[in-house]
């Protein structure tokens, strides 16, 4: 059965990989990367000079697909993901069946951890040829977060939740839990929470050289934030972020 290994990279930055991690990266032949446009280029190059800096023994050759387009207006979200999904996994399928030699095991690097928010295993598991898949974890934007504003995500004896920007803006901060992190917001969704007792940690491109972190309350720092977002985004066609709302002490 085909081989597949999907390798979580952090930023993409060798420090933020375990030796699992690197030791997968030895054992790949063709790296498969879903082209996402120029706009994006540097994260194709990110993954280019990661590989160069850390495997050691073993050559290796990258095949770059084409992305399909999300329908992002469309009334019935789940479906449109669901869409989504299946067209990745038509075009990695593909790819995989033209580029992957019987004895050749391949690989994916995602950013972060593949357990928070990414489509990478949902694709693998929608492809019409059925892959042995290894999974390695990587160091996520969640970690990464809390780290760089030198705080722990959860308070003695309360639960903190992880969710979307979507989920946030649909239903607000939910009933029993006080602290959120919030991944995938392009819409600055922290914006129309009631703003009352909260305080928000954000941050960017975490854990690489160009890292923007903003803290405060919510009430102070969300335009702030907002703008920040939005000037990364227009300098370099793309951004990462994520954050925690806190309400109360």
């Amino acid at each position: 059965m085909t081989s597949i290994a999907v390798i979580g990279v952090g930023m993409g930055e060798p420090d933020h990989l375990s030796g699992q991690a690197v030791a997968a990266l030895n054992t790949v032949d063709v790296f498969f990367a879903l082209d996402k446009g120029a706009a994006a280029d540097e994260l194709l190059h990110l993954r280019h000079d990661l590989c160069r800096r850390v495997i050691t023994s073993h050559p290796y050759r990258f095949v770059d697909v084409e992305d399909p387009p999300r329908d992002r207006s469309a009334a019935d979200y789940g479906r449109a993901v669901a869409d989504w999904i299946a067209a990745r996994a038509a075009a990695l399928g593909e790819a995989i069946r033209h580029e992957l030699g019987p004895d050749e095991r391949g690989g994916l690097l995602v950013w972060g951890d593949p357990a928070f928010y990414d489509s990478t295993l949902r694709v693998l598991d929608a492809l019409s040829d059925p892959v042995d898949v290894e999974v390695i974890p990587g160091v996520s934007s969640i970690q990464m977060l809390a780290a760089a504003h030198r705080i722990s995500l959860t308070r003695v004896g309360r639960p903190v939740q992880v969710t979307t920007g979507r989920r946030l803006a649909a239903r607000g901060f939910p009933p029993d839990c006080d602290d959120i992190v919030v991944m995938l917001d392009a819409a600055c969704a922290f914006r129309d929470v009631d703003h009352a007792g909260v305080t928000i940690y954000w941050g960017a491109y975490l854990g690489s050289a160009h890292q923007i972190l903003i803290s405060g309350e919510l009430a102070a720092v969300a335009d702030e934030i907002a703008a920040a977002r939005a000037e990364a985004k227009l300098r370099r066609g793309w951004v990462m972020d994520t954050y925690l709302l806190r309400r109360g002490s």
